[in-house]
C-alpha cells in the first residue's frame, strides 16, 4: 500500500494533464458525442491496460536478470519527470481540432505508440516499485492501479467535453503550473526511496 501511496500524485497527474489520450477523447466526444466517443474510450483502456502489463514484466525481467540497472533508471526517471514538469509548466492549449470519430481500434493502437504512458509505466515501475518491492504481484498490481487513474483521466477529460477544454484554455497558465509543481514534488521523492 506504501508504494501506491508514493507514486499515487505521480500517476494521477500524468493521468489527467493533457496528452494523447486525453486530448483526443475530449475532441471526440465534444465533436461527435458521447455515444460516438465510447468505442474510442473502450479501445483507449484495453490498449492502456496492455501497455502497463508489458511494461511491467520488461521491468521486472531486467530488475530479475540486470538488477544493477534499476538504480540507475531511478535517476532518469526522475529527470523525465523533472523534463515533463518543465514541459507541462510551459505549455500552452493545442488549437487543432479531431477530424473524425474514432474508433476501438484507433484507441488500442494509439496507446502502443503513446510515449506518455510508456514513459510514466516505466518511471513507475523502476523508481518507485522495484526499489521497495522486485515482486511480479508488485508491478502487476501497480500496472492495475496505473490504469485505473490513466483511464478516469480520460474518462473526466471525455465527460468534459468543450466545457473543460474552454476551461482549459481559459486558465491553462495556473493550472499547468500546479501540475509541475506536483510533478517536481514526484520527481523528488524518487531520491528518497530505497
Amino acid at each position: 500500500m506504501n508504494i501506491l501511496l508514493s507514486f499515487a500524485p505521480y500517476a494521477f497527474v500524468t493521468a489527467y494533464t493533457p496528452g494523447p489520450n486525453n486530448i483526443l477523447a475530449l475532441n471526440t466526444t465534444s465533436n461527435y458525442g458521447w455515444s460516438n466517443g465510447r468505442k474510442l474510450i473502450l479501445g483507449i483502456g484495453t490498449g492502456f491496460i496492455c501497455v502497463m502489463l508489458v511494461c511491467a514484466v520488461g521491468c521486472f525481467w531486467i530488475a530479475k536478470y540486470i538488477g544493477g540497472i534499476v538504480s540507475v533508471m531511478k535517476y532518469i526517471g526522475a529527470a523525465y519527470i523533472l523534463w515533463l514538469a518543465f514541459h507541462v509548466a510551459k505549455s500552452k492549449p493545442d488549437t487543432g481540432e479531431q477530424k473524425e470519430a474514432g474508433g476501438f481500434i484507433k484507441g488500442m493502437v494509439l496507446q502502443f505508440v503513446n510515449v506518455k504512458i510508456i514513459l510514466a509505466a516505466i518511471t513507475t515501475y523502476t523508481g518507485y516499485v522495484i526499489p521497495v518491492n522486485d515482486s511480479l504481484e508488485a508491478l502487476l498490481a501497480s500496472a492495475l492501479f496505473l490504469t485505473l487513474a490513466g483511464v478516469s483521466g480520460t474518462l473526466v477529460w471525455a465527460a468534459a467535453g468543450s466545457l473543460l477544454q474552454r476551461f482549459l484554455k481559459k486558465y491553462y497558465r495556473p493550472f499547468n503550473i500546479c501540475m509541475a509543481i506536483v510533478l517536481v514534488e514526484s520527481a523528488v521523492k524518487l531520491f528518497f526511496i530505497r
